[in-house]
């Protein structure tokens, strides 16, 4: 086999590295630097060079080296590359070849562009090792516009309302991408330290993103009226979050798509944004790869490879320790 399932992660012997290990190892080829896919102590690692930046800032001084989309790297027996995976910025699906036969980790992608992500782009491949955080029929993404829209409408009317909007979003990846979707002309937007951080090397990599300002100790917030306040959802209900009153409180996740989990999350509105394939997308994009063999991973597995299998392909179910996005609402992005 190109690639190996062991209790360290997934393996190539012929390159003798690990695709997003989650135990300490000697080489580490990183999708993207959420934290159940970067991990700190592996001893040298390789991502895209957008993804790298971050990364440093998450896991300190790494031995990190970069490459670009699309760039052939061979390392011992295999060939390597990364191509977009279309998540968030830098995330990537990495190409393993040895001897003619091409194996593909998709990491976590998205198959519907946005503003701060580089397309998805589907890889031919012999085996396709594919998340399914959102394996199931009822997960149909809406047209981000009209999320946009519902986004921004229900902020203007909070502010109209002098209230202001606290809003849920991983800190790096979604919080971004609702940024891009907001209306700055509605009011101020603040951002959580951790969110503020990630947008900081963002904007330095030279990504698009609207005025926003760091809440600290000593931001007041009687000064900034109807404000929109981005927050990892571990801030939300916090000593931090009360500090806005009168707020009506939002989260952004594809679970919004389920009712029970709205309630669960106990905010007053739920805006379906996810950085995950829906059905759809995942099984286009699996169609697209052309593979016969599908390892499926972190999500609704079992499900989702069974279904494949109805559809005619060789489909199998991985554990592994990947996360994806948690319903729970525990922080994908170690925030």
């Amino acid at each position: 086999m190109v690639l190996q399932f062991k209790p360290q992660g997934i393996y190539c012997p012929a390159g003798d590295f690990y695709i997003d290990p989650w135990r300490p190892v000697d080489r580490a080829l990183i999708t993207h630097g959420h934290a159940d896919h970067a991990r700190p102590g592996h001893s040298r690692y390789l991502a895209t060079d957008i993804a790298v930046p971050v990364m440093r800032h998450r896991l300190g001084d790494i031995a990190i080296d970069s490459i670009t989309y699309g760039e052939d790297r061979q390392i011992g027996g295999a060939k390597v590359s990364f191509h977009p995976a279309g998540h968030i910025p830098g995330s990537a699906q990495i190409r393993v070849e040895v001897g003619g036969e091409v194996w593909v980790v998709s990491g976590d992608y998205k198959t519907t562009p946005d503003a701060i992500s580089t397309p998805f782009e589907p890889v031919t491949c012999h085996s396709f090792i594919t998340e399914c955080t959102f394996g199931l029929p009822v997960f149909e993404w809406p047209d981000e516009a009209d999320v946009a829209r519902e986004i921004n409408d229900w902020w203007a009317a909070n502010a109209a309302n002098g209230q202001f909007s606290l809003l849920g979003a991983y800190s790096l990846g979604k919080a971004q991408r609702v940024l891009s979707m907001l209306d700055a002309s509605i009011g101020p937007i603040l951002t959580h330290g951790a969110v503020a951080a990630t947008n900081d090397i963002l904007r330095e990599q030279g990504f698009d993103l609207p005025a926003t300002r760091r809440v600290t100790p000593e931001l007041v917030p009687k000064d900034h009226p109807g404000a929109m306040v981005i927050a990892p959802p571990g801030a939300m209900g916090s000593d931090w979050a009360r500090r806005f009153k009168p707020a009506a409180t939002g989260f952004a996740s594809g679970w919004m798509r389920l009712r029970g989990v709205r309630r669960r999350r106990t905010v007053d509105r739920g805006f379906v944004v996810s950085d995950h394939a829906d059905w759809t997308g995942l099984n286009t994009a699996i169609k697209a790869t052309g593979a016969e063999n599908i390892y499926a991973t972190h999500g609704y597995t079992d499900i989702f490879a069974r279904w494949l299998k109805s559809e005619g392909y060789n489909a199998e179910a991985l554990t592994t320790e990947f996360t994806g996005e948690s319903a729970s609402g525990a922080a994908e992005d170690g925030e």
